[in-house]
Formats: structure tokens, C-alpha cells, sequence
């Protein structure tokens, strides 16, 4: 087994002093630009499917370096803003929700789009519409939702592990050298002392205050109104209506049939933006891929897990 090793070794040292190269084949294909593709209707007008789905975060998609979601939906609105026959979009969401500033990022963007072209966007809830994901529900002109969606879970939530006491059990201790008192506040080989749960808290309570601030400007609600049915919960599609934080109820096709009524279009194309390697053919394919969560775990996932973040995410 040594000599086969030696061997190799050898024949690669003597290939390299030859000046021959090896051969490096790339199995995943190269990501493509977006296209369009027209899945419903027959109209010169268009009306723009936009997928939010899945957790909302900047990062990649997929083992093919797929764009992520915020890096999408920018790539969407730019091709969209470059067509003057789209008259409305439509955001498909389907998301527990993700970090507070890729919900943010998502936002700003949908509102200056329509800041700039005029086009209405409509908001249609599938399974889930919670936390970042409703966040985001409020660039819409209207959110509509399923029969059987789950929306809500306003608020934020910092995700902390502390394994401080597991390394304690197997004889670890991990000494930081640091600069001020307070470099690795939020370290996960400690607990937090009460002075810094008060500055985490105080971060975390900034940004609920912005989230409240856009469900204000977005759905015309009181302050004091909001505050009240906004402690984090989930509600059904016939409690958030009642409560105004949607519009109506109802499928995907009646929320299309909607927008031509209210966009003045008797009839539309309905049409996606799609990677060529990808493969759809009605309102309800997949836009994009989505990450499993329980598969795949590597170095990237399991800094992720311990490392502090904050998030618009319903995390029961």
C-alpha cells in the first residue's frame, strides 16, 4: 500500500517537471443569466411572478453557487425594470422568515422599484408569511393570502447557543485575548453577564421598533394598536384578516385575476424569470432551489449555529 502511494506520488511530480497539466472537469453547470418564460395567459401585458421562499438570507443557493435570495429578487427587478409591458408582480411567499437585514435589503428594494416604474405589487401567502417574510409583505400595495396560511410572528429573535458548560465536561476552555471588556460579547463559550443581555436587548428592541414602523406605514395601523397583537405570534388566514393584517383570502389564481381587474387588463401573460437549467410550467413550479436544513452540514453551517445573530424568523 506504501509503494502504491510512492508510486503515484512519484508519476505526479514527474508529470508536473514535464510540464504537463492535469485536467480539471467542472461537474456543476455554470449559473446563467435569468430568462423569461410564459407560463399562463396569452396577453401583451405581463404580470411578474416573484418568489420569496425558503429562509431569507444572502447566501448562495444550492452546490452550484446559485444566487441567493436577495441577490435574486435584485437581478428580477432590474430585468423587470428593462420592460415597460410588465404591469404588475405578484410576490409568491412561502418563508419562515430569515436575517433582519436580508428582510430589509428585500423591502427597500421592491419599494424603489415601484417608486420608479409605477407598477403595482401584490403580496400572495402560500404555506407561511412569518417574521422577515411579512416584513417584506409590506412593500406590497395588497397581501393576499391561502385559505390555509400561517402568517404574523412580528418580531425579532437573537439566536445565541452557549456551550460553555459541554467544554467545561471534556476539559476545554477556550481564553480569548481581547481588547476591551466587552470584543466577545455574545461568545458562545459563556454565559452572557446581565450588562450585556441589557445591550443585546436594547439592539434587538431598535430593530422591532423598525419592524413595527414599516407594518405602520405599510398597513395604515395605529401604534398602539400594533403593539398589541404583535408579541411574536402566528395567526391563521381568517384571524389576520380580521385583525388587518392582510387584505383577503384566496388562491394564487384568484390573486392573478385580481391584479388584471385592478391594473385595467382584460388579458396578461403571466410570466416567470427562470435559469435555463430549470424547469416550469405553472403558477406554482419553483422559481429557485432551496437549501435543506437537516443535509449537508459543513464548516459554514456549524459557525452559523453558534455564532449570534439577529433575525425576523419564526423559530418555534
Amino acid at each position: 500500500m506504501r509503494r502504491a502511494i510512492l508510486f503515484g506520488l512519484l508519476c505526479s511530480f514527474f508529470l508536473a517537471s514535464a510540464g504537463c497539466t492535469f485536467l480539471s472537469v467542472n461537474l456543476v453547470a455554470p449559473v446563467e443569466p435569468l430568462k423569461e418564460k410564459r407560463i399562463s395567459g396569452h396577453g401583451k401585458d405581463k404580470i411578474l411572478l416573484v418568489d420569496v421562499s425558503g429562509i431569507i438570507s444572502e447566501e448562495d443557493e444550492g452546490i452550484g453557487g446559485e444566487p441567493g435570495l436577495v441577490e435574486r429578487i435584485k437581478e428580477e427587478l432590474t430585468k423587470a425594470s428593462k420592460d415597460d409591458r410588465i404591469k404588475a408582480i405578484i410576490l409568491r411567499i412561502n418563508s419562515p422568515g430569515g436575517t433582519v437585514t436580508a428582510s430589509d435589503i428585500i423591502y427597500n428594494e421592491i419599494m424603489r422599484y415601484k417608486e420608479k416604474n409605477g407598477v403595482k405589487v401584490i403580496a400572495s401567502i402560500m404555506d407561511l408569511g412569518a417574521s422577515g417574510a411579512y416584513y417584506i409583505a409590506q412593500s406590497a400595495d395588497r397581501i393576499e393570502v391561502h385559505p390555509t396560511s400561517v402568517v404574523g410572528s412580528i418580531g425579532v429573535i437573537m439566536i445565541r447557543v452557549d456551550i460553555g458548560g459541554l467544554l467545561e465536561k471534556i476539559g476545554v476552555e477556550a481564553k480569548p485575548i481581547k481588547s476591551g471588556e466587552k470584543k466577545d460579547m455574545g461568545s458562545p463559550f459563556r454565559p452572557l453577564t446581565p450588562e450585556e443581555q441589557e445591550i443585546f436587548q436594547s439592539v434587538i428592541d431598535s430593530m422591532y421598533g423598525r419592524f413595527l414602523d414599516v407594518i405602520v406605514k405599510g398597513r395604515g395601523m395605529e401604534l398602539d394598536r400594533l403593539k398589541k397583537i404583535a408579541d411574536g405570534r402566528i395567526y391563521t388566514a381568517g384571524q389576520a384578516k380580521a385583525l388587518g393584517l392582510i387584505d383577503g383570502i384566496g388562491y394564487l389564481e384568484d390573486t392573478i385575476e385580481a391584479t388584471k381587474r385592478e391594473t385595467g387588463i382584460d388579458d396578461a401573460s403571466v410570466i416567470v424569470y427562470y435559469r435555463p437549467s430549470s424547469y416550469k410550467n405553472n403558477i406554482y413550479s419553483k422559481i429557485s432551489g432551496e437549501r435543506a436544513d437537516l443535509v449537508g452540514i459543513g464548516s459554514r453551517e456549524i459557525r452559523d449555529m453558534i455564532r449570534p445573530k439577529f433575525m425576523y424568523l419564526w423559530l418555534p
